[in-house]
């Protein structure tokens, strides 16, 4: 399933991923034990869950991730949350940022995803 059948907004992401430095990784790494995973939930065609990053952690995580315009961070391509700490199962995309809680990134992937068999 590509990400136009998602209905992802992509023109909230970067163009392309923008990898972290190492001092970067450094900044966030003491963060990343803190990061909380929702159970998963669904509807008739994606499962869902949410992640929250601990508020201080948005301090560390560089400009180019956050979307200026409202002042929350961007969608982050896989590679982006990734290298954030976030660990999850393949499959899943970050579809929106609950705005009132910007520490909170909203994942969904299709329902019985299969990753590619390469």
């Amino acid at each position: 399933m590509s990400i136009a059948n998602m209905d992802i907004d992509v023109t909230r992401r970067n163009k392309r991923a923008r990898p972290l430095s190492e001092s970067e990784k450094e900044k966030l790494d003491e963060y990343v034990d803190a990061i909380h995973y929702s159970a998963r939930y669904s509807d008739s065609e994606f499962e869902y869950r949410h992640v929250q990053l601990p508020k201080q952690m948005l301090k560390a995580i560089p400009k180019e991730y956050f979307d200026g315009s409202r002042g929350t961070l961007k969608l982050l391509w896989e590679e982006e949350w990734r290298a954030l700490g976030i660990t999850q199962s393949l499959g899943w995309e970050h579809y929106e940022v609950h705005e009132p809680e910007p520490h909170i990134l909203l994942f969904k992937r299709p329902i019985n995803y299969q990753p590619p068999v390469h």
